[in-house]
C-alpha cells in the first residue's frame, strides 16, 4: 500500500507504551512472543571468579564489598541470584565463607564455587556449605585434543563424568561448564549432556545438573539460521530437545566480537532462563557480558523484576578505587555516558529533555544529564549546564551569558581543545544568575 502524504496531528506519539517514563524501555512484539520465551530469567555473577581472572585485585573486604553491593542491587527482584567463588586460595576462601555468612543471614545472592573437573576438586568442596558447585567442562576439540595428554573425545568425557558423580555423591548440584562450546562438535556436547543427564538421574531433583554453555571467545552469533556451532538459538534449541529445561540452563558469553549482549538475549529468546556475566563487564580480555545491560533488557521483556540500577554507581566508584575503572564511554556508568558537548544535542535537552535520553536517566540509574563546553556546543550548552547546576534557566538574549560565551569560543578559537568543565566557570556563572 502507498502511503499518503504525512498528515498533522493535534499531540506528539511519543510511544509510551515501549517508552514508559518510570522504567526501562519495554519490548511490545508484533503478535504473540515466541514459544520458547521462559516465564522468567535472571542472571548469575563470576565477579569473584571471571572478573579477577580479567584483572580485579580483589582483597576478602573488597570482595565482599563487591557481593554486597549485589545484594542491593538485586534485592527482592530475583534478577541476579547467584555468585560463583574460587576455593584454591585462602583469600578467595575468606570471601566465600563471608558470603556464605551473609547468604545464611539473609543475602538475596546464592554462593557457589567452580572447581576443576577432577575427584581430588570435587572432594575440596564436598564439606563448605555450598550447594551448587561449577565444573570445567572444555567441550571444543581444541580443548579436548590439545590441553589432555593424551587427548581426545572420549578421555575428556571421562573424565568430567566421574567428576560429576563424585559431585552428586558428595551431595552437591553440578553445574556443568561447556568451555569454548561455539566451536565444539555436536558429537561431543549432546552425547556428554545425555550422558550427566543418565548418571544424575538417580538422585534427589534438588541434584538435577545444570549445564553453563560458554561462548568463550565470543564468536557465537545470535542468528537463527547459522549452522552448528556458532548459532547460539541453535546451540540452546538442541539442548532443551534433549531433555534439559531451560531453567537449568545458563548462558556465558564473552565480548570479543561485540556481540556479548546480543547474544544473551538470543540465548534468553531460545529458552536459556539464565546469563553468567559481571556487573559493569569485568572479566578477561574485552570481558563478561555485562548483566546490567542484561538485566535492562530483561526488564523490558517482562521477565525479571526491577534491579536498584542506582548503587550500580557505587560499583564503579569502587572499581575506580582499584584502578579498575569503566572507560569514560562505557553505557550507562561510564563518567561520560550521559554528557552531550554538541549545540544541537544540548538545545534539544533545553527544550524537552528526554529527546536525548534512552530513558529516565536520573530515575532510573541515578546519574545526571551532563554536558562538557566545547567549540561545537553553543549558547544552548552554556543555558544548560547553569540549569542544571542552579535551576535557572537564563536567556540566550542574556548579556552576561553572551559574554561568557563569547570569552570561551575565543579560548577555542585561539586553539583550545579541551572541553569546558562546570568547576571552570562556576564562579562566573552563579554571579550571572545572581544578577
Amino acid at each position: 500500500m502507498t502511503p499518503g502524504p504525512v498528515q498533522d496531528v493535534p499531540a506528539p506519539d511519543l510511544f509510551p507504551a515501549a517508552f514508559p517514563d518510570h522504567t526501562f524501555p519495554r519490548l511490545l512484539w508484533e503478535g504473540a512472543p515466541p514459544a520458547t520465551l521462559p516465564a522468567q530469567a535472571w542472571v548469575t555473577e563470576t565477579t569473584h571468579r571471571d572478573g579477577q581472572q580479567g584483572g580485579l585485585p580483589l582483597t576478602p573486604e573488597t570482595g565482599l564489598a563487591i557481593y554486597d553491593l549485589m545484594g542491593r542491587f538485586t534485592a527482592t527482584s530475583g534478577a541476579l541470584r547467584q555468585a560463583e567463588f574460587f576455593v584454591y586460595r585462602p583469600a578467595d576462601r575468606a570471601m566465600l565463607e563471608g558470603a556464605l555468612d551473609r547468604w545464611r543471614g539473609g543475602h538475596p545472592v546464592e554462593p557457589t564455587t567452580w572447581i576443576r573437573a577432577t575427584r581430588q576438586d570435587a572432594a575440596l568442596v564436598a564439606g563448605l556449605g555450598v550447594r551448587e558447585t561449577g565444573m570445567l567442562a572444555s567441550a571444543s576439540d581444541y580443548h579436548t585434543f590439545y590441553k589432555f595428554r593424551p587427548g581426545g573425545r572420549a578421555q575428556a568425557a571421562r573424565t568430567y563424568l566421574d567428576a560429576v558423580a563424585a559431585v552428586l555423591d558428595a551431595g552437591l548440584r553440578p553445574r556443568l561448564h561447556l568451555e569454548d562450546a561455539t566451536r565444539a562438535p555436536r558429537e561431543f556436547v549432546l552425547p556428554l549432556v545425555e550422558a550427566v543427564q543418565a548418571l544424575a538421574a538417580p538422585y534427589p531433583a534438588a541434584q538435577a545438573p545444570r549445564i553453563r554453555v560458554c561462548d568463550t571467545m565470543g564468536v557465537g552469533l545470535p542468528l537463527e539460521g547459522a549452522a552448528w556451532p556458532r548459532s547460539v538459538p541453535r546451540l540452546i534449541r538442541e539442548l532443551i530437545a534433549l531433555g534439559v529445561p531451560g531453567e537449568q540452563l545458563e548462558f556465558h558469553p564473552h565480548n570479543d566480537t561485540h556481540l556479548v549482549v546480543a547474544n544473551s538475549l538470543a540465548a534468553v529468546l531460545a529458552g536459556c532462563a539464565a546469563v553468567n556475566g559481571t556487573l559493569l563487564g569485568k572479566g578477561e580480555r574485552t570481558g563478561n557480558a555485562p548483566l546490567e545491560g542484561v538485566v535492562l533488557h530483561l526488564i523490558g521483556l517482562g521477565l525479571t523484576g526491577p534491579a536498584d540500577f542506582t548503587v550500580l554507581g557505587e560499583l564503579a566508584d569502587l572499581y575506580e578505587g582499584l584502578g579498575q575503572g569503566v572507560p569514560a564511554k562505557y553505557p550507562l556508568f561510564g563518567r561520560d555516558a550521559h554528557r552531550t558537548r554538541a549545540g544541537i544535542h544540548a538545545d534539544g535537552l533545553n527544550k524537552f529533555w528526554p529527546m536525548y535520553a534512552p530513558f529516565n536517566v536520573p530515575a532510573l540509574l541515578g546519574r545526571p544529564l551532563e554536558l562538557s563546553l566545547t567549540k561545537d556546543s553553543g549558547l544552548a550548552g552554556l543555558i544548560f549546564l547553569i540549569k542544571s547546576h542552579t535551576g535557572v534557566e537564563l536567556a540566550k538574549s542574556h548579556p552576561g551569558l553572551q559574554a561568557l560565551h563569547a570569552e570561551l569560543n575565543a579560548e577555542f578559537d585561539a586553539g583550545r581543545q579541551t572541553a569546558v568543565e562546570w568547576e571552570e566557570v562556576a564562579q562566573r556563572a552563579t554571579a550571572l544568575v545572581a544578577q
